[in-house]
């Protein structure tokens, strides 16, 4: 095998071990979630707005909960329906194609306990329009499951990176550039809709700054995930991770 190609799949390996790190995290966040909408004697109702092929929906189905997924990619929703059977939760997942900013035309009047945002509204254009439609689809008590990137985490991976410079245009940009709403806007939107925010975790803190090599030692991702976890909810740690996740609940 070539450098160059030892040097690729190094970097590959690196991206999925902390992809699985970040994952996992989550995962646990949205299984304690999904605990506290459910109701005794009755199957949640969840529903994953731009959930693709099911990373989320698939182990909420595993959990008990009826998942309805929508997504624009007809390929996505195919992947999520072969995952579902494979899982043995296809009676329990519901592929939808359709549009979350036009939300109402995929489901129509229908409220679920628990609703997923997770990157889908640094994809869409008119994000305060989509995430309206995203809180109406909230039943009142339900819970709401927000991801998105952090701009502040730019700004450091620059840095790490030895582009001193990059690092200047990205904090510069940071009030005038828009490449998607960060935790503080998501913030904003959530009291706009009087929505009431009761956790905030940090997403990839150290998974990406990790060099792969080192999570080659006997513990090291046990040790990564406990760090993560440990880590999601401190100040300043939290805030300077590569993705924010907001969970804020609809008032009865």
């Amino acid at each position: 095998m070539s450098v160059v190609a030892t040097t690729v799949a190094g970097v590959q390996v690196e991206a999925h071990r902390a992809a699985v790190g970040r994952q996992g995290l989550i995962a646990q966040l949205l299984t304690a979630a999904l605990a506290e909408v459910t109701a005794p004697g009755r199957a949640p109702r969840v529903l994953d707005c731009g959930g693709g092929s099911g990373s989320s929906a698939v182990p909420l189905a595993g959990a008990g909960a009826r998942v309805r997924v929508v997504d624009i990619s007809v390929d996505a929703l195919a992947t999520l329906r072969r995952r579902a059977e494979e899982a043995g939760v296809g009676d329990r997942v519901e592929a939808v194609q359709g549009d979350v900013e036009a939300l109402g035309d995929a489901i129509g009047a229908d409220t679920f306990d628990l609703v997923l945002a997770h990157g889908v509204l640094g994809a869409v254009d008119q994000v305060a329009q989509a995430f309206a439609a995203i809180v109406r689809a909230v039943r009142p008590g339900g819970l709401l499951s927000v991801l998105v990137a952090n701009p502040v985490a730019a700004v450091l991976a620059r840095v790490l990176a030895g582009d001193v410079d990059g690092a200047l245009a990205e904090l510069r940009g940071l009030d005038t550039d828009f490449a998607g709403p960060g935790p503080d806007a998501v913030r904003a939107l959530c009291r706009e809709h009087g929505l009431q925010i009761t956790a905030v975790h940090g997403i990839g803190v150290f998974s990406e700054l990790v060099p792969g090599r080192a999570l080659d030692a006997p513990g090291a991702l046990e040790a990564l995930d406990a760090l993560e976890s440990e880590s999601a909810t401190r100040p300043p740690f939290r805030d300077i991770a590569g993705r924010a996740h907001l969970l804020a609940r609809r008032p009865e």
